[in-house]
Parts: structure tokens; C-alpha cells; sequence
């Protein structure tokens, strides 16, 4: 058994003694050194950007050092569970997008009565049958209730809603000036016209008259 252990461990050892594969194993170590520090900046870097603890990227850097060249990729398994999942500008990006949404609902019409979501072209509510809107008389378009004139054809909306009296002709002018105004009398019963003297009328019950007397 010695015989072939001794011939084996006289190999490794010409091998490991080499100035060749010693070159090749110092350069291995220090690539691995620089990527065990390489690791520990890319999770400070890292823990940076999704997060405004200051100190927090520190320890994350403090952490993979920590690991050791030989365990190193360990500590990144454990940084890569623990971290946070999003950066602090994605972050900002989605409340600045859930904002921007939650404004564009608010600013969309919602009928006054049953608070629901309503078309910018209705006229009434198709739930609780609120008045949204009327439509123009003149272009049929919808218009608001609020609105003396239609935005789209001019036509003027108050003057249709109001009716003119019309006025009297010239005859009816002429009758209402030559018209003599009647006191109202004080006696319900004994009603009282108006020229020369007052005088009381009475109906005659024989002839189913009304004589003047």
C-alpha cells in the first residue's frame, strides 16, 4: 500500500510545488477575493437603490464580508431573500401611477344622486333615473341643465323655456283706455255700476227680468 501512496503523494506534491500551477492558483484566489468584494458592493449598491435607510446598504456590504471568500455565495442567496422587491424609483413610479388613476376616476362624471359612473352623453341615469343632462331643441345634442345656450349650435335654451304674452291689438288697446274703472261696492248684494247716479237694481219676479230703477 505504501508503494502506491508514496509515488501519489510524490506527484501532488512536484504538481502543487510547480511555479506554473502555483501562478494559476494565486491568480484563482484572487479572482475569487475580488468577486467575494465585488458581491459585498453590488449588494450595498443594490440595497441603495430600493431602499432610503442609510444604514441599511452598510450592513447588507457587512453581511456578504462576513460570508467569507468560501461562503460568500451564500450570504448573496440569503441578501436575495430578504431584500426589498421593488427600487425606490419603481417605487415612486407605481404611487405616482395608482395616483394618477385614482385622479382620472375622480375627475370622470358620476351621477349627484346614486354617486355611479355615468357617460359624459347621457341624459339620465340609468340607475336611479336622475337628470343628467336635456337634450337641445334646436341640434339634439346633449347640453347641460345649467346652460342658458348650446354649446354646439348657439341656440339660445332659456328663451325656449320662457312663453311671451302676446300683445293686445289695437282695438283691445282702445277699449282697455275707454274703460271706465268700477268701485268695488261695500254691500255684496247691491252691486254698483258705474255713470250718473247709483241706483240699485232689482229682478223683477213677474217678468224674470232686471229693471233699473
Amino acid at each position: 500500500m505504501d508503494q502506491i501512496l508514496t509515488p501519489l503523494g510524490d506527484a501532488l506534491n512536484s504538481f502543487l510545488t510547480d511555479s506554473n500551477v502555483q501562478f494559476v492558483g494565486r491568480g484563482i484566489a484572487v479572482y475569487v477575493v475580488l468577486l467575494w468584494l465585488a458581491c459585498a458592493y453590488w449588494a450595498y449598491r443594490d440595497l441603495r437603490a430600493r431602499t432610503s435607510n442609510p444604514i441599511a446598504p452598510y450592513l447588507a456590504a457587512v453581511v456578504i464580508v462576513l460570508f467569507t471568500p468560501i461562503l460568500f455565495p451564500l450570504g448573496i442567496l440569503l441578501y436575495r431573500l430578504i431584500r426589498p422587491g421593488e427600487t425606490v424609483a419603481e417605487s415612486n413610479e407605481r404611487a405616482i401611477a395608482e395616483e394618477a388613476m385614482l385622479r382620472e376616476i375622480e375627475t370622470q362624471p358620476h351621477c349627484a344622486i346614486c354617486d355611479r359612473r355615468v357617460a359624459s352623453d347621457w341624459l339620465v341615469c340609468p340607475t336611479c333615473r336622475n337628470q343628467l343632462r336635456r337634450a337641445c331643441p334646436s341640434c339634439s345634442r346633449s347640453v347641460e341643465l345649467d346652460w342658458s345656450a348650446c354649446a354646439w349650435c348657439g341656440a339660445d335654451l332659456e328663451a325656449r323655456s320662457v312663453t311671451v304674452p302676446s300683445r293686445p291689438s289695437a282695438s283691445g288697446r282702445r277699449r282697455l283706455q275707454g274703460a271706465v274703472p268700477v268701485a268695488p261696492s261695500a254691500d255684496a248684494t247691491q252691486p254698483v255700476i258705474a255713470g250718473g247716479s247709483l241706483e240699485a237694481l232689482r229682478v223683477d219676479q213677474r217678468g224674470g227680468g232686471t229693471q233699473l230703477r
